[in-house]
Formats: structure tokens, C-alpha cells, sequence
């Protein structure tokens, strides 16, 4: 699987886990309804900074994001 299509893919399943539309999400990471349409079908990937906002809001790892592992797991602190 591309790598573009497997973070759209988890970003798309992310949103929906958490109950957010496109405009949502985009407004909480500073994008349009239209960028955040374009990630999940795999036409566009993001840059590094909201790569780990998206990381961030759906509290999973960014290498899980990106179809580096399947392990969703979060480290960030008991602060996040």
C-alpha cells in the first residue's frame, strides 16, 4: 500500500473515531475542509508541523499515521 494512501486512510478513520467533519478538524489544525478532503483520499500528504498536530488531535503516533507501524499507541505526556 502507498504511504500517501495509508495516511490518508488513518487520518480519514481518525477523524471519524473522534466524531469530527472535515471543516472540524481542519479549523482545530489550520487547514481548509478542502485540504483535509484531499489527505484522506490520498492526493496530497502535509507538512512535517501538521503531520504532528494531526498526531496530536487524534492522540496516535505519527509513525502510525504514516504506515510506519500499526501500533497507534501515544507517548505524549500525562500532560496532553
Amino acid at each position: 500500500m502507498e504511504n500517501k494512501h495509508v495516511f490518508g486512510t488513518r487520518v480519514l478513520e481518525q477523524r471519524k473515531k473522534i466524531r469530527l467533519s472535515q471543516e472540524e478538524l481542519g479549523a482545530k489544525i489550520g487547514l481548509t475542509h478542502k485540504a483535509i478532503s484531499t489527505i484522506e483520499s490520498g492526493r496530497r500528504s502535509t507538512s512535517l508541523d501538521k503531520l504532528v498536530e494531526l498526531a496530536y488531535t487524534f492522540r496516535v503516533s505519527t509513525d502510525y499515521l504514516l504506515g510506519i507501524t500499526d501500533d497507534p499507541s501515544w507517548r505524549g505526556t500525562t500532560e496532553d
